[in-house]
């Protein structure tokens, strides 16, 4: 290995927690302080073990389906959006609902709805069984093809080829969905795209922070979960922009020895789900081993927030108005 005065991390800026993912967490706290545990969350409210773990301490249970959650009590539904047929589940169950669905997926929601009620066939970028995908599919499931990846283009079959609209699930690499969507307009010249670009911007500036350091890094480490979408795209795009080797880990722990062989830079970004004090612990177990030089990579600054749902909004209101 070189001498440890060379050994450095190249640490991507914006990483981390997004404004959705905050808002959802926040939402899911909140709900605790005013309504008291147990509160019940459908499905992981975004997709990091450490966020679902610390919630389960103070009280959330999580559940997979509407259905599992007992009569008269409070559900919240997670960031990535639940179908329709979901908020008449919860209807039916006499359950209060929050719905801490992140507002750049609700946007695709109802593109989803409008393009439908105007008789286009809409073709969904995405991954088959996505949490994302499949609330906004059922949107318009009869209306909805999805396309997960370039490869299923030829398979697409529309009704009417002049009357065909492209969305995409927000949390994908934006190189790739790029190329899906270039191949569908090789097949449906007359494609429209969406109004804007699905792909949320902390998915964005979070690549673009990734392809800025990957040429100059020996490893990326990439602090997420292995079902966030996101965080996997973070470890393709350091591989195909130049990163010699990438691995994503959720904890410090996880990260093995044999990896900084030979090693004198490495990347760190974490994924929109995955909260500071993770990274910090990646860079307290680089620092052990002599790698203490901390060089951030700044590629944009994000200054978005989202306020809480309104029906927490509603009764933290009614709560303040009446200690006045």
């Amino acid at each position: 290995m070189s001498n440890s005065a060379q050994r450095r991390v190249l640490l991507a800026a914006p990483r981390g927690y997004c404004a959705g993912v905050d808002r959802a967490v926040i939402a899911v706290e909140k709900a605790l302080e005013q309504y008291g545990a147990p509160i019940y969350v459908r499905k992981q409210i975004v997709h990091n073990k450490y966020v679902v773990q610390t919630l389960e301490k103070q009280g959330a249970i999580f559940v997979d389906e509407t259905e599992e959650v007992p009569e008269g009590s409070i559900v919240v539904f997670s960031a990535h959006g639940v179908a329709p047929s979901v908020h008449d589940e919860a209807k039916a169950g006499k359950l209060a609902t929050i719905d801490a669905t992140c507002p750049l997926v609700t946007k695709v929601h109802k593109e989803a709805v409008r393009f439908a009620d105007e008789g286009f066939d809409i073709l969904l970028v995405g991954h088959e069984g996505h949490e994302e995908v499949i609330g906004t599919m059922g949107e318009a499931p009869d209306r909805i093809h999805l396309v997960d990846g370039a490869e299923d283009v030829a398979q697409v079959k529309v009704r009417d080829e002049s009357k065909v609209v492209w969305l995409s699930q927000t949390t994908l690499s934006v190189d790739e969905t790029m190329a899906t969507v270039g191949e569908l307009k090789k097949r449906f010249p007359a494609l429209v795209s969406p109004p804007s670009d699905d792909i949320c911007y902390a998915t964005q500036n979070r690549q673009v922070a990734v392809k800025q350091l990957a040429e100059e890094t020996d490893l990326l480490i990439v602090v997420g979960s292995k079902n966030s979408s996101n965080s996997v795209r973070l470890v393709e795009v350091g591989l195909e922009y130049g990163a010699k080797a990438a691995h994503l880990v959720d904890f410090a722990e996880e990260i093995r020895e044999e990896w900084l062989e030979g090693v004198t830079t490495v990347g760190l970004t974490s994924g929109a789900s995955v909260p500071e004090i993770l990274v910090d612990g990646v860079l307290e177990w680089l620092a052990a081993r002599g790698y203490d030089t901390v060089e951030t990579v700044k590629t944009a600054e994000e200054h978005l927030t989202f306020s809480l749902p309104k029906e927490l909004r509603r009764d933290l209101r009614a709560e303040a108005a009446g200690k006045l």
